[in-house]
């Protein structure tokens, strides 16, 4: 049972699963130790194919083995510990080094959803590591293991990209489905809370989108001057997965205009309803103030207080009362219809 636990769903190497892909075959699934002995006997080689392991940085182990065995440069191990975490794609030398933001699996748009996945890419190796298990990097999995053809390893980043697109595209769908709700409320005039609400959802959509949106000057650099290993149509596909990725994220804004906009309309609607609430409060006021001052007048302990003899004398100040606060009632209303 501990041992189990200080694994993290990984071997002891923080290995959590690895596959070789070699021509015409479907990809196979491969250990540490077996890795170790395909990178020292296969990385050099011209032969075709290559392999591809998934660590879990959370396990101890796993950076230890990244040193000794994986051949990484330093500049992978520099961005696993930067403070930096946008969505990029980096050359060194002629290893590829991607950082792809990801979301979790329950992902709720909640910011402290979204975390961070690092990725080396050369002719022969993949290696990607994250801290927890992220969507994305799921969906790339299940597929290999559905017998996905991938030929080379810059196509299986390319299609960690378009999957992550794709689950982009669900979130978008589904914020989308909520600010039409409360859209449909808000027509309805029975929003309470879904000023709050929006204002919560593009505070994560904005999160979401300088998180994953790609830097447009790595992307341009690594496109002009490729390492010499990757093919031609590689890098056509890796262009359109780039620009399949902007829509995705103009879609964003366009959503994140939209709730600004509503978001204006609930508090122009909060506001006519507080104006309402306050034209109501001064009016009641106006209207009880002449039978205020007229009962403090004729309630102080003085002589000379008029009418105080006169049988009729109460009759004759309950209808000056009503006058004039028929009057003050007349002069409200109407400046209200004017209004």
């Amino acid at each position: 049972m501990e041992s189990s636990e200080l694994t993290y769903g990984s071997d002891p190497s923080g290995l959590v699963w690895g596959f070789v892909f070699r021509q015409g075959q479907p990809a196979a699934p491969i250990g540490a130790s077996e890795a170790i002995r395909w990178i020292e006997r296969e990385a050099g080689a011209s032969s075709s194919g290559f392999v591809w392991l998934h660590f879990n940085l959370s396990h101890v182990a796993s950076m230890k083995w990244m040193r000794e065995h994986a051949r990484l440069p330093e500049e992978f191990f520099e961005a696993l510990q930067e403070g930096s975490r946008s969505t990029r794609i980096e050359q060194a030398e002629n290893t590829l080094i991607a950082v792809v933001n990801d979301v979790l699996h329950n992902f709720s748009f909640d910011p402290t959803d979204i975390a961070t996945l690092w990725v080396s890419v050369t002719e022969k190796v993949v290696i990607s590591v994250r801290r927890t298990p992220l969507k994305s990097i799921e969906r790339l999995h299940q597929a290999v293991e559905g017998g996905a053809e991938i030929h080379s390893s810059l196509e299986l980043l390319i299609h960690l990209l378009r999957d992550q697109a794709d689950v982009l595209i669900g979130i978008v769908r589904n914020a989308v489905a909520q600010v039409d709700d409360i859209e449909d409320k808000l027509l309805a005039g029975r929003v309470s809370r879904g000023r709050a609400d929006l204002g919560a959802l593009r505070r994560v959509l904005v999160r979401l989108q300088r998180l994953l949106a790609p830097e447009p000057a790595s992307m341009f650099r690594l496109l002009q001057k490729p390492p010499h290993w990757i093919a031609e149509a590689d890098r056509q596909d890796l262009r359109q997965s780039t620009e399949e990725f902007a829509v995705v994220l103009n879609d964003m804004v366009a959503l994140q205009e939209r709730i600004k906009l509503l978001q204006e309309e609930i508090a122009a609607q909060i506001n006519d309803e507080n104006n309402r609430s306050l034209f109501v409060l001064t009016a009641v006021t106006v209207l009880a103030l002449p039978i205020n001052i007229v009962s403090g007048l004729l309630g102080m302990n003085v002589g000379g207080v008029p009418l105080a003899k006169d049988d009729g004398g109460f009759w004759i100040i309950v209808a000056l009362v009503a006058a004039v606060t028929l009057t003050a009632g007349w002069i409200v209303v109407r400046r209200q219809k004017d209004n």
